[in-house]
């Protein structure tokens, strides 16, 4: 990235260029991705293709403004964070499900060090951490998206608890952008992938977190508490552009351009 994309970056989500890149410019910049770039699947069913590489992922998020999921957000998050000079390794998670663990390349986490150790960052999981993880530390760390713990498994891989609850396995071995093409594809096109079966598109709030499933626009404050709305046919594209800045023709549609390809360059 060249400095008129961090720019255009750190304006996209309202943040500062920190004066180094360290652990509290790095906290800032997470809770700042958080607020501002949704966790959305809205790709999937407007036909959009959902290209794994710098120039496409910016276009999306900075250009557009719009969202993404996992691939998307973390992979274009550790872009910017290595182009404010952190060191930033990219790795393969699974999610924990009913079934027990997903796919393989199943979500995708970031390992950003700091000058006081590493991190464990994530900006794609939708409810999840607001601030980056200590990952070093297998001790609890509570905050505001609740207590959360890092796990060593007998196989050398890391699992992460949120509450006490198993979250998502992390493989340790650094990957690239490119290899996550297969595990994008899969939860783009198979109809076991919950995002094929469902119209996500979410993101923090100051006093809680607020998301449009379909027609459904619910609002969670801070303390547990949910307001639920169904929405008519004319509000749903209003309330993408007033909630989350998202400006669409056509409201999507679950199903409706589900199978197209993905790419990754």
């Amino acid at each position: 990235m060249d400095t008129a994309a961090v720019d255009a970056y750190l304006d996209r989500i309202g943040a500062a260029r920190p004066a180094s890149p360290d652990a509290e410019a790095l906290r800032a910049l997470h809770l700042r991705h958080l607020r501002t770039v949704p966790f959305e699947n809205l790709s999937l069913h407007l036909g959009e293709e959902v290209v794994l590489a710098e120039r496409p992922l910016l276009d999306k998020i900075v250009g557009a403004r719009r969202g993404g999921f996992c691939y998307e957000l973390n992979g274009a998050f550790a872009m910017l964070l290595g182009a404010l000079g952190y060191e930033v390794e990219l790795l393969s998670a699974r999610v924990f499900g009913p079934d027990g663990l997903g796919i393989p390349y199943d979500h995708l986490v970031l390992r950003v060090v700091a000058p006081d150790g590493p991190w464990l960052a994530d900006v794609g999981f939708g409810r999840h951490c607001h601030f980056p993880l200590r990952w070093d530390s297998r001790a609890e760390q509570p905050e505001p998206g609740g207590v959360f713990r890092i796990e060593e498994t007998a196989q050398g891989d890391l699992d992460v608890l949120r509450d006490g609850s198993p979250q998502y396995r992390v493989e340790q071995r650094l990957r690239v952008l490119k290899d996550f093409e297969a595990g994008c594809w899969w939860h783009r096109t198979s109809p076991r992938s919950h995002f094929t079966q469902s119209l996500v598109c979410s993101r923090l709030t100051e006093t809680g977190r607020i998301t449009l499933s379909g027609r459904t626009l619910v609002r969670t404050g801070a303390d547990g508490d949910r307001e639920e709305r169904q929405l008519g046919e004319g509000e749903v594209l209003a309330a993408y552009r007033e909630h989350f800045g998202i400006v669409l023709e056509r409201e999507p549609v679950v199903g409706e351009a589900v199978g197209g390809e993905s790419t990754a360059g």
